[in-house]
Order: structure tokens, then C-alpha cells, then sequence
């Protein structure tokens, strides 16, 4: 991505977080003296959970800053990540904030205390069912759009919120209309909720920083991208680094007719490389080569047996790089494999199935994972 455009993706994101804290803190205010003056436990662990919000807005701009820094010496890739790590911190500040609601929940079912309600303090938790609502939808469709992931885990968590605040105000009519208070408890289901909501943004947030299989829609478009480039024959091994959100890396190799001269090799590797960053937003930093057999038809033959061997092993996902030089008797290609425990064991019985109906040639194979779709 151009410097520009992440300069603006930043501007962007702590602008809304601004947003997100300002709205924050006028509607923990609001609910907080609601809640004490009504005497609602369920009204103030409301507020509280606003007021942890602000602090994941917080945490977002400072994220979000810090990840814009440009590439130095000791980091080559960037700062990317740390907005990863942002979203961590927020998932736990939800979680404490879940634990401590929890405990205090507990503690007013013990020892219940009976609320009283005005209409001023309805209509303030109804509107805030309502913002709640409408700044969710904006934090989740801004970070959807700007790849944050902090926006998209506040959003998520913004819009859980409302569902709080409704409940909380249909605990306030049960008690109006029927005198029966189910505070304390409606606050023990919320707490639970939150901390719920955590670990799955925690989870997700860690899954993220270990590393995941890019999209496949996203993988098979980038091939697709390499091949209609003239000369390119088949495009393999894609592997992506991702380095925070639009700091996406990839390799790749490629097939090409081995009549081709390093000139125009080299012409089509740069081609690759433009066109992906282009239309993907992707920088191939590597580019291997497979070559293809096109002076000798026997091939075919040598390859079709070799491709009824693997089909013999459903672990084996796909072969390609096949190259046999017929002089020297060698032949080369690829296994991809499927993860399974066993992989090991599957390429190396496969391997020496070949070698038995080929015994004079010395195969030279790679195993492969299946990194992409």
C-alpha cells in the first residue's frame, strides 16, 4: 500500500476511536449516575463496561499510531503487528471487566438491594440502546474497510453492549409492572456473557498474531493474476507473511518452458510482481522457478505413471514442478500434502514407489504443505 493511503487508513481509524471514546464517556456518565441514584447494580456494571470501552478506544489510537511507523533497521517489515496486539490488550480489558461484574453481580445476589426507577432514567438507557447500536455498526464496518482489527473487536464489542443496555431495561419494566427484581441476576448473565465475548476475541486476536491461512478467494485471485502473465505456465506454492494489516508478503513458484533465456525470466518476474501488487496490494519478494519439459515427448508418458502413484495416496493434495532430464536420468517435482500427522511417512513410501518403477533415474522431490488454496 502506498505511504499515502497508510497515513489515511491511520487518520481514519483513531478518528472513529475519538469518536468511540467521547460517546464512551458521555454514556458511562449518564448510565453511571442512572444507576446509583436508581440503585441498579445491573445500570452501573452498564456504565462501567462503557467506561472500559473508552479505554479500548484508547488503545486502539495508541496502537494504531505506533503500527504506522515507518520500517527501520531493526524491523525491515514494519510495526504492523502491533495492532494485533492492541486488539489482545482490548480483549483483556474486556475480560477483567467481565470477571469484576461478575464478582460484584455475586455479591448483589447475596445481598439483593430493591431499585427505583424514574422515567428520565428509562429514556436514558433506552437512547442508549440506540447509540450503542448505530457507533457498533460504524466501528465494525470502518474497521472491515480499513483492516483494523481493534475497530472491528470494539465494534463487536459495542453492539454485545446494546444487547446489555436493553436488558437492562427490560429488568426495569419486570420490576415496574410486575414488582419482581431481577437485577442481580440479569447482572450475573451479563457478566458471564462479557467474559464469553473475551476469550473469543482473545482467541481470535491470537490466532491472528500466530499467523492464519490466508482467504482462499484471495489466494486463488493472486494465481490467477500470475498466470495471465505470457509465458507463465502454472503458478505454485504461494506462501503469504502477513505483517499487519496491508503489510501482506508472498512467494511463489512458477512454471516455465524451459527453452526461456534468464532475459525472459527476468522480464516475467517483474511483470508478476507489479501486476500483484497492483491489483492485490500483495508484494511477491520471491520468485522460484519450475522448468518445463518441451524438447522431448516422452514425457508425458513418464508422467502420467508417476501421477497414477500419487493418486494412490488421497494425503497427497497435488504434484507440479515435474521435470525429467532425460541425459543425466533424473526426475524432479513436487508433492503437496495435506497436514496430516502421517506426512512424513506418506511421502516417503510414494517416493520409493516411484523409485520402483523407475529404478535407473534418481528422483529429486520436495514436500510441500498446502500453505494456500
Amino acid at each position: 500500500m502506498a505511504e499515502s493511503a497508510i497515513v489515511e487508513r491511520g487518520k481514519v481509524i483513531i478518528r472513529t476511536s475519538i469518536i468511540g471514546i467521547i460517546v464512551n464517556l458521555l454514556l458511562a456518565g449518564f448510565k453511571m449516575a442512572v444507576g446509583i441514584i436508581s440503585g441498579s447494580i445491573a445500570i452501573v456494571l452498564d456504565a462501567i463496561n462503557n467506561l472500559s470501552d473508552a479505554l479500548s478506544s484508547v488503545i486502539t489510537i495508541i496502537g494504531t499510531s505506533l503500527a504506522g511507523k515507518a520500517p527501520d533497521k531493526k524491523h525491515p517489515y514494519g510495526y504492523g503487528r502491533i495492532e494485533y496486539l492492541s486488539a489482545m490488550i482490548i480483549s483483556l480489558i474486556v475480560l477483567y471487566a467481565g470477571v469484576t461484574a461478575l464478582i460484584e453481580s455475586i455479591k448483589s445476589v447475596i445481598s439483593p438491594a430493591r431499585p427505583e426507577y424514574s422515567n428520565v432514567s428509562l429514556i436514558i438507557v433506552a437512547v442508549a440502546v440506540v447509540v450503542k447500536i448505530l457507533l457498533g455498526r460504524f466501528f465494525v464496518a470502518t474497521g472491515k474497510k480499513y483492516r483494523s482489527e481493534s475497530l472491528v473487536a470494539s465494534g463487536k464489542d459495542a453492539s454485545f453492549d446494546s444487547i446489555i443496555s436493553a436488558a437492562t431495561l427490560v429488568a426495569a419494566f419486570i420490576y415496574i409492572l410486575f414488582g419482581l427484581s431481577i437485577e442481580a441476576f440479569l447482572a450475573a448473565i451479563i457478566a458471564a456473557v462479557m467474559i464469553k465475548s473475551a476469550l473469543e476475541m482473545l482467541r481470535d486476536t491470537i490466532s491472528e498474531i500466530l499467523g492464519e491461512r490466508i482467504d482462499g478467494a484471495v489466494s486463488k485471485a493472486v494465481k490467477k493474476t500470475i498466470t495471465e502473465v505470457e509465458g507463465v505456465q502454472g503458478a505454485y506454492d504461494l506462501i503469504f507473511s502477513d505483517y499487519g494489516p496491508d503489510r501482506v508478503m508472498a512467494s511463489v513458484h512458477i512454471e516455465i518452458p524451459d527453452t526461456f533465456t534468464a532475459d525472459r525470466i527476468d522480464e516475467i518476474t517483474r511483470e508478476i510482481q507489479d501486476k500483484v501488487y497492483l491489483e492485490h496490494n500483495i508484494s511477491i519478494i520471491s520468485i522460484g522457478i519450475y522448468s518445463v519439459n518441451t524438447k522431448n515427448e516422452n514425457i508425458s508418458a513418464v508422467r502420467n505413471n508417476i501421477a497414477k502413484v500419487v493418486a494412490g495416496h488421497k494425503e497427497i493434495l497435488q504434484m507440479h514442478g515435474f521435470f525429467i532430464d532425460f541425459d543425466k536420468k533424473d526426475i524432479r517435482f513436487d508433492l503437496v500434502l495435506d497436514f496430516v500427522p502421517n506426512m512424513h511417512e506418506v511421502f516417503k513410501t510414494t517416493l520409493q514407489e516411484i523409485q520402483q518403477l523407475y529404478p535407473d533415474y534418481r528422483i529429486a522431490a520436495n514436500m510441500d504443505v498446502s500453505y494456500s488454496d
